[in-house]
């Protein structure tokens, strides 16, 4: 095959077969950058709400729309509310992480021997519906303290470690503007805002509100069926 028939047949390659297939990937990419993304949770800090191995939805365009694959705000049409399960960049080390909103600019946050405070008003508890933490396996569902944390207008599940070493103690520390003090649900064992303070506002990628899949690693990584498609706030009380 001599040169120039060469080049027209890697140009007829490029032309129907490559180029389209980039163009293609071009935009599944913007729209996972933009749009709509799924995250994986590979710890338990948001337990028993999230547990380890869901899978979950972030929908990029809760609060606004970005630059693909920046965190260049073109538009904002909404704040996180308190209460929201939200994906963020770590402060600390920009990690991706998903936590709730407890604090929103302006507020004081306070925890006093695991009693969050709000505001000066202490939040209260009641019990949690027994189905939520049997979700768990065992030997954390032995060794776990369950409630139901009524967070003004978004009560969800919480859980402590009983004997584990945590920061039950923390504050009174105000929120910043455009900044949102995050916790995890599992209280004794999330890295979140009492150790790397509040997230600036830019640094929110999206919402998340339900699961998509869920994989058991503690037997041998099949699904829960019961959790996949399921919404988050149903596995929450």
């Amino acid at each position: 095959m001599n040169r120039k028939k060469y080049r027209a047949l890697a140009s007829r390659w490029w032309k129907r077969e490559i180029r389209p297939l980039l163009i293609l990937a071009l935009i599944m990419f913007s729209i996972r950058s933009s749009l709509a993304d799924w995250n994986v949770v590979p710890s338990g800090s948001m337990q028993p709400t999230i547990l380890v191995g869901d899978r979950v939805l972030v929908n990029k365009l809760a609060y606004d729309l970005k630059v693909p694959f920046t965190t260049w705000h073109i538009a904002e049409w909404s704040k996180p509310q308190r209460g929201d399960i939200v994906v963020f960049f770590s402060p600390k080390d920009g990690t991706r992480l998903v936590k709730r909103v407890i604090g929103l600019p302006g507020d004081t946050i306070e925890l006093r021997k695991g009693q969050l405070i709000i505001n000066d008003q202490p939040v209260d508890y009641t019990t949690l519906e027994p189905a939520v933490s049997r979700q768990l396996p065992d030997p954390e569902r032995a060794h776990g303290l369950f409630a139901t944390e009524q967070l003004p207008a978004h009560p969800h599940a919480v859980m402590a470690i009983s004997g584990a070493p945590a920061m039950r103690t923390f504050g009174p520390v105000p929120v910043s503007a455009d900044h949102y003090f995050m916790m995890g649900d599992n209280r004794d064992n999330s890295f979140d805002s009492r150790y790397f303070g509040a997230v600036d506002r830019r640094q929110i990628v999206g919402r998340t509100s339900s699961v998509v899949l869920s994989l058991d690693k503690s037997n041998y990584w099949l699904p829960r069926w019961s959790r996949t498609c399921s919404s988050l706030d149903s596995n929450a009380k």
